[in-house]
């Protein structure tokens, strides 16, 4: 029996996933989290071999959850399943130790073809996605970027990003100058748009 844990903030989808997965033979739920930061503890205590995670969850995303379990239970594989297929997402996914990355709307017969695969130590990921992040390429931002543009989605001024990202204003603005060329952008609320559609933050 293949041991899985879901994280997904909807229960609704939790759910279903978990009865939709119930009626394989080899796979059995043992556990359900709607926290990305609960999935840890959760795949311990349960001896979870694949955790289904979503990507936008309270507590920890479902990528910084994939490489949470990557550092602290290196035998537990990740498979992001989410509503968000995103080309960035996929890249930034399996970066952080993802096995594999699948879309909701996925039918049960792949997602339970998915988990074996992934148990079984290979690489599963969305065709449509794996061909737009081929096309796509890699983000153009650097990590410090990203990190400007991601508070800069909540909004506020260059003081408050600056003194959040721990970086002077002069150097913030730089970053922002820089990430709303690289988006194409005129604003940097366009640019962490822009990113975030491309699932780069």
């Amino acid at each position: 029996m293949v041991r899985v844990l879901l994280a997904d903030d909807q229960a609704l989808v939790r759910g279903a996933m978990a009865a939709l997965l119930s009626l394989e033979t080899d796979i059995e739920v043992v556990a359900e989290v709607g926290r990305g930061d609960l999935v840890v503890d959760a795949a311990r205590e349960h001896e979870a071999e694949v955790c289904l995670l979503d990507i936008e969850m309270p507590g920890l995303d479902g990528i910084h959850a994939a490489a949470a379990l990557r550092d602290s239970l290196p035998g537990c594989r990740s498979l992001i399943v989410t509503t968000f297929g995103r080309p960035g997402y996929v890249s930034r996914a399996l970066a952080a130790g993802a096995s594999g990355f699948v879309v909701k709307d996925t039918p049960a017969a792949e997602l339970a073809e998915a988990v074996r695969r992934v148990h079984a130590g290979l690489r599963v990921v969305d065709p449509t996605l794996a061909t737009e992040t081929l096309a796509e390429g890699r983000s153009p931002l650097t990590e410090r970027e990203r990190e400007v543009l991601g508070v800069a989605l909540r909004g506020g001024t260059v003081a408050q990003i600056a003194a959040e990202v721990h970086l002077s204003q002069g150097t913030v603005r730089n970053h922002l100058s820089s990430a709303i060329g690289k988006t194409s952008a005129s604003t940097r609320a366009e640019a962490a748009r822009v990113a975030q559609e491309n699932g780069w933050l």
